[in-house]
């Protein structure tokens, strides 16, 4: 597939490093073999929309003895008017018009050999990773359906390999119901299968023969669909079935041709019928904030029940950092209950125990305010919930996850939880009235391990800090 070189260029890795920095996530793609998850995760159709939910996966392993899999993927969603997270994947909307829309896409791919149990048919081969691929998208949206072509090649060095992607998909509606059945044909380069499904000469052994399956091309079916509970709460569930190319099939380490999932899970629409932040008027919120790493087995709900308030005296490592937010729901239902989106820029100061990195987060976060005293001296209690994608894992994460044999993952989930108080009616001054200042928790970590978009971490950190936040 010679035509997918263009995709090597120095150039086109640059745009897809901005669509990645511009969404925070490098996202996430096929749940195996490539079944594609966008007919699930793409749920928000208003510009401003932004969502957080999650959603359980059971699948079937393509590889030999591996059994089944059980993953949690966290769904970060947002449909902005030129760029968009739809959790599996981020990128820039090139154009949208008469129907059609063009996207450029960075994904993580969602193969590899399994990170937490590996199976003895895969005993001595090297890791197998995911790899990041970068893609054009053309959809053409119809009243009878939606087609969508894709082309997509890893430029994160792993398999090297490339892929192109052919899909139908058709909306059906009933009251709150819909229903979204799928079909895609997904035509794989040799370099992609051999990486994932092939046996080096090296890693043969007597009962496992060194086997190249080359390219080939693999069929899914799906039927996926959403509830509306209330307004903003959906619930989701979907099946899909991937049908490996018979020439994988016949690896020595993959177990069965026909792969089912089934999946289940829920989502929250922050600003799909109310668009806040876009309103004249609408103030943004500006947070600095400087904290250090906390004690080894100093973990958040020690932290925020004041069981333990300690900060690292051995190898103490540092943050201070920037969030920037803008409200997307302000009194929901009537209650003191606020909504703010952000995006944050953390540095970490590793004091020399490794090289310092940056640290963007892209969260939702809620405020309640609704204490006894709150009209005298203003309180909120937050608590922000959302993706961190590091330059390189903290090293508090790192050095954690290598005295355990593992690997860390630069992306983690990210929560934020806060306490503050309003300065202005501390020190009696009306000007002051919306700035705040207080502590919170800067808390990276994996969902318990059964995450492969989060690389499988079942660590993280925790950072205490004070911080001061005013809205202009």
């Amino acid at each position: 597939m010679k035509f997918f070189s263009f995709f090597k260029a120095p150039s086109l890795r640059l745009l897809a490093a901005a669509a990645l920095a511009a969404t925070s996530l490098s996202g996430l793609s096929a749940a195996h073999a490539d079944a594609s998850l966008e007919p699930l995760t793409n749920i928000l159709s208003v510009p401003g929309s932004a969502g957080l939910g999650g959603v359980v996966r059971i699948e079937d392993s393509p590889y030999r003895g591996a059994g089944n899999r059980y993953d949690v993927l966290p769904l970060y969603l947002y449909e902005g008017e030129r760029f968009f997270l739809h959790a599996n994947r981020g990128g820039i909307k090139l154009r949208q018009e008469d129907g059609q829309r063009l996207d450029l896409f960075v994904e993580q791919r969602l193969e590899g050999f399994p990170a937490d149990r590996p199976p003895a048919s895969l005993a001595g081969m090297a890791t197998r990773d995911s790899g990041v691929d970068l893609g054009l998208s053309w959809r053409y949206q119809q009243p009878w359906g939606r087609l969508q072509a894709e082309l997509l090649h890893d430029v994160g060095g792993f398999s090297k390999g490339s892929e192109a992607r052919l899909g139908y998909t058709y909306d059906w509606r009933s009251g709150r119901l819909m229903l979204r059945p799928s079909l895609g044909l997904a035509l794989r380069d040799a370099r992609l299968n051999n990486y994932y499904y092939g046996v080096r000469p090296g890693e043969a052994t007597a009962g496992r023969a060194a086997y190249a399956p080359g390219a080939g091309v693999n069929t899914s079916l799906g039927l996926f669909g959403s509830y509306d509970l209330t307004e903003r709460w959906r619930l989701l569930a979907g099946v899909s079935a991937t049908v490996l190319d018979r020439k994988i099939k016949d690896s020595p380490i993959v177990q069965k041709r026909v792969l089912p999932s089934v999946y289940m899970g829920a989502a929250y629409d922050f600003g799909g019928h109310q668009r806040e932040w876009a309103e004249e008027g609408s103030p943004t919120w500006f947070k600095l904030l400087y904290g250090k790493a906390t004690d080894d087995g100093c973990h958040l709900l020690k932290i925020v029940t004041a069981q333990c308030l300690s900060t690292a005296k051995v190898n103490p490592t540092s943050i201070s950092g920037i969030q920037v937010g803008k409200p997307f729901l302000q009194n929901v239902n009537g209650w003191p209950l606020d909504f703010v989106g952000y995006l944050g820029l953390t540095s970490h100061n590793d004091h020399g125990l490794q090289a310092n990195g940056l640290q963007l987060d892209l969260f939702m976060k809620g405020f309640y305010s609704g204490f006894p005293w709150s009209d005298r001296i203003k309180t909120r209690l937050g608590m922000g919930v959302g993706v961190s994608l590091a330059q390189r894992a903290p090293y508090i994460e790192a050095s954690s996850q290598a005295a355990g044999g593992k690997q860390a993952s630069r992306l983690l989930n990210y929560l934020d939880p806060t306490l503050d108080v309003s300065l202005g009616d501390l020190v009696g001054v009306r000007a002051l009235k919306d700035t705040f200042v207080g502590v919170g928790v800067s808390h990276r970590s994996g969902i318990f391990g059964s995450s492969r978009l989060l690389g499988n971490v079942n660590g993280g950190s925790n950072y205490l800090y004070t911080y001061v936040e005013s809205a202009l």
